[in-house]
């Protein structure tokens, strides 16, 4: 009678029935709405540049895995999909289709198999294709769509993001100081609270419907795929930092990707701590790294950023932020 075999694998581990092909189709469900919205706002360009992203992923892990590893195709895994549809969502609708698929590469070949597949990627693969995009092609990048409103050919009309005209005041003149009086007091011919709730705005595809994210977010409280802590830790630090600063939490919730980063991106299982205590120290640094950046630093937008350091950080957190072995914190550890 042979010996059973014990078998060792890299994480994420999931202490469930549940399987890790079955989380990222949970995950995908949740981003239903926001593609929705990015595909009612955007248009045909933004159903191209998807699609583009995805196969791009999809063939990325498929070639690397086939003819630099050598070892069995993971595509199945809906690993790949779903990191090509969120970097997708972290983009505007009019990127050239070519740099699409050279983020794709980027998050696929770079961030996630050079380092050895699902489970050992030590950053976020979709927001490392996106940073580099944004660091490669800036211009590109920070060209932003504005709303179509129909599922029809954009009309190529593009304008500065919220967060942009906070930042460098907008195309009439106006400071930054002045377009934040303007939101603030509702002035006609501005956004208001309702329209950046709803998305029609300009901004990456993914980002502007807060009602979509929001609608993701509880799908997923709801399948227990995520937990609150890191969403409500990541918003708890940017409140921290906007009521130093005197800034309105609203306008920079609603405004930007912070919803999309602390929701989808922030909560990867791979890039996160393990442990509740560690959730809340790393979403809480996120919110005010992002914070930082939008009100002192050189970009106007700074979750992708915040997100990337904090994953750099999350091995520090897991070993200091453990639960002790047969004691009753042991119970902190959720994965």
């Amino acid at each position: 009678m042979s010996e059973p075999v014990l078998i060792f694998s890299p994480s994420p581990h999931i202490h469930t029935r549940r399987t890790t092909t079955g989380a990222m189709k949970h995950v995908f469900i949740a981003l239903l709405p926001a593609i929705a919205c990015a595909l009612y706002y955007f248009g045909l360009p933004a159903l191209t540049v998807l699609l583009v992203s995805v196969a791009a992923c999809v063939a990325t892990e498929w070639a690397v895995t086939k003819y630099m590893l050598r070892r069995p195709s993971t595509i199945s895994d809906c690993s790949a999909l779903l990191t090509g549809v969120l970097l997708a969502l972290n983009l505007p609708a009019n990127l050239p289709l070519w740099m699409v698929a050279v983020g794709a590469v980027m998050a696929i070949g770079i961030a996630k198999m050079a380092f050895g597949g699902l489970g050992c990627n030590i950053f976020n693969p979709a927001l490392v294709g996106r940073v580099f995009l944004l660091i490669s092609f800036p211009v590109a990048m920070t060209t932003w769509p504005l709303p179509d409103a129909g599922f029809g050919d954009a009309d190529g009309a593009t304008g500065a993001t919220i967060l942009s005209m906070l930042k460098f005041g907008n195309a009439d003149g106006a400071t930054g100081a002045t377009v934040l009086s303007m939101l603030e007091n509702g002035a006609p011919g501005v956004l208001d609270r309702y329209d950046m709730f709803i998305g029609d705005m300009g901004g990456s595809m993914g980002e502007v419907c807060a009602a979509a994210i929001l609608l993701g977010f509880v799908y997923l409280l709801f399948v227990r795929v995520i937990k609150w802590h890191i969403p409500v830790a990541v918003v708890a630090g940017l409140a921290f930092v906007d009521l130093c600063a005197g800034f309105p939490l609203w306008l920079d919730i609603l405004s930007g990707g912070l919803l999309l980063g602390a929701v989808f991106m922030a909560t990867d299982y791979v890039t996160s701590p393990m442990t509740r205590g560690g959730m809340l120290l790393y979403g809480f640094f996120i919110g005010v790294i992002t914070a930082s950046i939008r009100h002192w630093g050189a970009y106007p937008e700074g979750v992708s950023f915040a997100i990337l350091i904090m994953n750099g950080f999350t091995p520090l957190i897991n070993r200091y932020m453990r639960p002790a072995l047969f004691s009753p914190r042991r119970k902190e550890a959720v994965k």
